[in-house]
């Protein structure tokens, strides 16, 4: 019980951050992302995510537009899952 309190606080955490990130193409698309697939992530998806959010936003919105590889490092199934995602309008 601990254990998925402990994922659901991580989850709003990670949800705020995304939807709040001061750049308004990555709030809209990191939002959206985490909307709709942070309630499903695992404690070693939320890892990912953190570790995609300490990334800078004009980094995160290369790698999404391509304008940018993204490096070995941060290439996650996270990643790979955001790279995939279309946001609605």
């Amino acid at each position: 019980m601990a254990d998925e309190t402990e994922l659901e606080t991580r989850r709003k955490r990670l949800l705020y951050r995304s939807v709040y990130r001061g750049n308004k193409e990555n709030d809209i698309l990191l939002g959206q992302f985490a909307r709709a697939h942070i309630a499903e992530f695992t404690a070693a998806e939320l890892d990912q995510y953190e570790s995609l959010l300490g990334a800078g936003d004009n980094d995160i919105y290369d790698w999404v537009s391509g304008q940018a590889p993204v490096p070995a490092e941060a290439d996650t199934p996270v990643l790979r899952k955001l790279l995939a995602f279309r946001v609605r309008f």
